[in-house]
C-alpha cells in the first residue's frame, strides 16, 4: 500500500515531529472508491476547522490536491492522512515558524462482519469516560488515548462497538463511531461540544434526513434516553451504518429509518 510524506513516497519521519511527541496534530480517514475520495469536501472542513483551532497554517488546495493523486494511486481502500506541526525541539511551545507536516497512508477497507449491516451489533458498556475540552470537542486530533483505553476493555467477538459517556454521564458515541437514536420520528444524536469527534458520516447523514423531511436533533443524551429509543444506530465513514440492536440486557429493533439512512450511506460508499 502506498504511503506519502509532504506529497513524495515515503514511510520515514523525524523522531523530532510532534505528532509523535505530543500528539500536535489531526488526521482524517477517507475512503477512497474507484480512485475517489469519499465525503472529501466535509473531511477538508472537519481539517480546516482544526487547524484553525490548534492555529496550524496549512495550504488546503495542496492537501485537496494531494489526497486526489494519493486515491487515484490507491484505487480502493482507505486513505489517512495525518497533519502535525512538524519538527521541532523539546518542549511544549510550538516552534515559530512552523513547517506542517503531511502524511498520507494507504490500507485495506477493514473487513467487517456482513451480519453487523444486516442483523445489527451490540454495545459494549465502556467505564472509560470521555473528559471534557471544548477547544478540541469534535476534532479528530492525534490524542486518541481515551479510544485506546476504551477499546481495551472488550476482546471478545460478541461486541462490535462500544458505548462510551463523558465524565457527567452523557451519552457520547461509539470508540470509533457515531451514535444516533430514533424516537417517536426524531432523529437525534448527541452534543459534541465538549467532547466526542464530529464525524463527516454523522454530518451528511442528519443533512440527508433532514431534505428528506425528518426532524433533526443534536443536544444532550441521557443514557434513559438512549434506552427509551424506539431505533439506535452508529455511523462512521468506513463502514456507513449498523443497527444498534443490544446493549447488556436492553434490546432494540432494526428501525425503518435506519435502514433509509443505511441505504443512503451505502451509496455514498460505493459510488
Amino acid at each position: 500500500m502506498p504511503s506519502w510524506i509532504d506529497g513524495q513516497p515515503g514511510d520515514a519521519l523525524s523522531v523530532r515531529d510532534r505528532g509523535l511527541a505530543y500528539g500536535d496534530g489531526l488526521f482524517e480517514t477517507i475512503a477512497v472508491s474507484r480512485g475517489e475520495p469519499t465525503l472529501l469536501d466535509r473531511h477538508l472542513a472537519r481539517l480546516a476547522d482544526g487547524c484553525a483551532r490548534l492555529q496550524l497554517t496549512l495550504d488546503l488546495a495542496l492537501v485537496r490536491a494531494e489526497l486526489l493523486g494519493f486515491a487515484r494511486e490507491l484505487g480502493d481502500g482507505v486513505a489517512k492522512l495525518i497533519v502535525t506541526r512538524g519538527d521541532g525541539v523539546r518542549g511544549y511551545a510550538p516552534p515559530q515558524p512552523a513547517v506542517p507536516r503531511r502524511i498520507l497512508q494507504g490500507s485495506a477497507r477493514p473487513n467487517y462482519p456482513a451480519s453487523n449491516a444486516e442483523r445489527g451489533v451490540r454495545l459494549y458498556p465502556c467505564a472509560t469516560r470521555l473528559a471534557e475540552q471544548p477547544l478540541l470537542a469534535g476534532l479528530k486530533h492525534l490524542n486518541r488515548l481515551e479510544q485506546v483505553l476504551a477499546r481495551s476493555e472488550w476482546q471478545d467477538v460478541e461486541h462490535a462497538e462500544g458505548l462510551v459517556l463523558d465524565t457527567s454521564g452523557r451519552v457520547i458515541e461509539g470508540v470509533y463511531s457515531n451514535l444516533l437514536l430514533v424516537k417517536d420520528g426524531i432523529l437525534s444524536t448527541p452534543d459534541l461540544s465538549r467532547c466526542g469527534v464530529a464525524g463527516v458520516m454523522r454530518a451528511e447523514l442528519l443533512a440527508q434526513a433532514e431534505s428528506m423531511g425528518v426532524s433533526c436533533q443534536v443536544r444532550d443524551i441521557s443514557i434513559d434516553e438512549l434506552l427509551a429509543a424506539d431505533e439506535v444506530l452508529l455511523c462512521n465513514s468506513l463502514y456507513g451504518v449498523w443497527p444498534v440492536t443490544a446493549l447488556q440486557g436492553h434490546r432494540w429493533p432494526v428501525g425503518v429509518l435506519t435502514r433509509k439512512l443505511q441505504a443512503i450511506a451505502l451509496d455514498l460508499l460505493d459510488r
